[in-house]
């Protein structure tokens, strides 16, 4: 007889593994399957030296949150246990993290710790506690597939849903306790804030800034520069340390290239790409709804045609797919941005030269043409 897991077995003779973060909706999870009678084993991660993160709010796996998973833990009347990993969530996640940041990318360090630390690492250890299950308190639906198996679906409260970061949370990132991304970076990569110019789309510089890990793509504010049209941060160009802004028409970008892509919709990744284009709906950013798209392979590998364009994308970021852009749409994989390409940036030259005020007469003159492995 198969239990509310969907698996056989008594909920008493099922062991199962709850990784909690300290949070409440962990604590919730476990009480949930203490109650219906399952073999409840807590298990929290301490990631990295909680230091300044000790108080603070939405932080995860770290001081304060310890010790209120081990409170939850002993009230519900389950076993705890506190597993050390920071040097592996350092060395997959925070060195990744920095890295990525170095080299002009915006990365989403959640969905790193999902792959490399949650759902890899912490999988193992439940396995080896004799666990059949391993459970989280992520907002997102899991369903019976009618062959068999099970599917991950969006969360019926849209805004909740964190299945953007499962495709393989907190939108925190949880080891910047002050939120000042740089300060980390040039301490992990001293150096890495040098400073540069800050360029036009045609190479004009228009002014220096203090290093290109404290900009992002669609950045307007803090640039330091003054202009007679709004200019926005349109990509990161970390191999000659410049940051290029234009108008916002040349952040609307049309294709992504990506890397490290994981396909979990029915059939495999090469079979849904050998004839051509497959309908998808995609996000980029977990803030945003998913939008038409276009799933193929292309000569570096898989890429993603977005049906309307998207402003603001970025390499790093990660792309996840549905086979529906409302409801509850079934998650079909997703990867991480290589590259992405806006609409020509012939054609955002050309928006420039409609603003006269933004280019010097002599560039006004010029002509410019500036230019994911899967697992199926």
């Amino acid at each position: 007889m198969r239990n509310s897991l969907d698996i056989e077995g008594r909920p008493a003779d099922t062991r199962v593994v709850v990784a909690m973060s300290g949070g409440v909706d962990s604590a919730v999870t476990a009480a949930l399957l203490k109650a219906e009678g399952y073999d409840v084993v807590g298990v929290t991660l301490q990631l990295y030296d909680h230091g300044a993160a000790t108080h603070r709010k939405g932080a995860c796996c770290a001081g304060q949150d310890i010790h209120d998973a081990r409170m939850v833990a002993g009230s519900i009347g389950i076993p705890h246990y506190v597993l050390d990993y920071e040097s592996r969530f350092k060395a997959a996640v925070i060195d990744r993290f920095a890295d990525s940041y170095v080299a002009g990318e915006t990365p989403v360090p959640c969905v790193d710790c999902n792959q490399a630390i949650k759902f890899r690492d912490l999988l193992v250890t439940a396995r080896d506690l004799g666990a059949k299950v391993l459970a989280t308190g992520h907002y997102v639906a899991s369903r019976a597939l009618p062959g068999g198996g099970r599917a991950l679906y969006r969360a019926r409260d849209e805004e909740r849903d964190q299945s953007y970061f499962l495709f393989a949370t907190s939108q925190d990132i949880c080891f910047v306790p002050t939120g000042r991304y740089a300060d980390v970076i040039e301490r992990l990569r001293p150096g890495a804030a040098a400073a540069g110019d800050i360029v036009d789309l045609s190479g004009r510089v228009l002014g220096r800034h203090p290093g290109i890990i404290n900009f992002t793509v669609g950045q307007r504010r803090g640039l330091g520069i003054a202009a007679g049209e709004p200019l926005y941060v349109v990509r990161l160009d970390a191999t000659n340390g410049r940051v290029v802004v234009g108008p916002r028409e040349a952040l609307r970008t049309t294709r992504v290239q990506l890397r490290d892509v994981n396909w979990i919709g029915d059939g495999s990744l090469d079979a849904v790409t050998a004839e051509g284009r497959h309908d998808v709906f995609v996000k980029v950013r977990s803030t945003r709804p998913p939008h038409p798209a276009w799933l193929m392979r292309g000569p570096a590998g898989v890429e993603v045609e977005l049906a309307d364009g998207e402003e603001g994308v970025a390499p790093g970021q990660a792309c996840a797919f549905y086979d529906a852009g409302v409801g509850q749409a079934r998650m079909l994989g997703g990867g991480f941005i290589r590259s992405a390409a806006p609409r020509s940036e012939i054609d955002a030259i050309a928006a420039l030269r409609s603003a006269p005020s933004l280019l010097s007469p002599g560039i006004r003159d010029q002509g410019s043409v500036i230019k994911c492995q899967e697992n199926s």
